[in-house]
């Protein structure tokens, strides 16, 4: 099986006085309810937008969503344990899902395929990635 190796990410160097400063600041200032009902609604619309695609193109496929999160798995189900989740994984194609969608401007998480909306995040990006996600899922199946 392949691997991406995804260790480190956000977690070694998380507990240094800088980085809980900045997260005080964050919780403070940036992660608000108008901040949060934004990101919810983005979030909403994001996986709208990829469900809406993975209808289309019949894919058997499936959007997860959690608030401002969204994240497709190869599954046409939401997983229950973690052998669903791992069998819902598929390497060759989420590298050329990450890719692609890197050479349209996106860059979704490695080890997830998920995308999680900020406070800068707009209506413009969200359709933005449907429309590419779009394209990707039209120019997979023709293939």
């Amino acid at each position: 099986r392949e691997i991406v190796d995804t260790g480190g990410i956000g977690s070694t160097l998380a507990g240094n006085a800088l980085s809980a400063a900045a997260m005080r600041v964050t919780l403070k200032k940036v992660l608000n309810e108008k901040n949060f009902k934004k990101m919810i609604a983005l979030g909403t619309r994001w996986s709208d937008g990829v469900d809406a695609a993975i209808k289309e193109f019949n894919l058997p496929w499936h959007c997860n969503r959690l608030g401002a999160r969204g994240e497709y798995i190869f599954a046409s189900k939401a997983p229950r344990t973690g052998q669903e989740a791992a069998d819902g994984g598929d390497f060759e194609l989420e590298q050329f899902i990450h890719l692609r969608l890197l050479n349209d401007g996106f860059l979704i998480t490695p080890f997830h395929n998920m995308a999680l909306m900020s406070p800068a995040t707009t209506k413009v990006d969200v359709d933005a990635h449907t429309k590419a996600f779009r394209k990707m899922c039209a120019d997979l199946v023709k293939a």
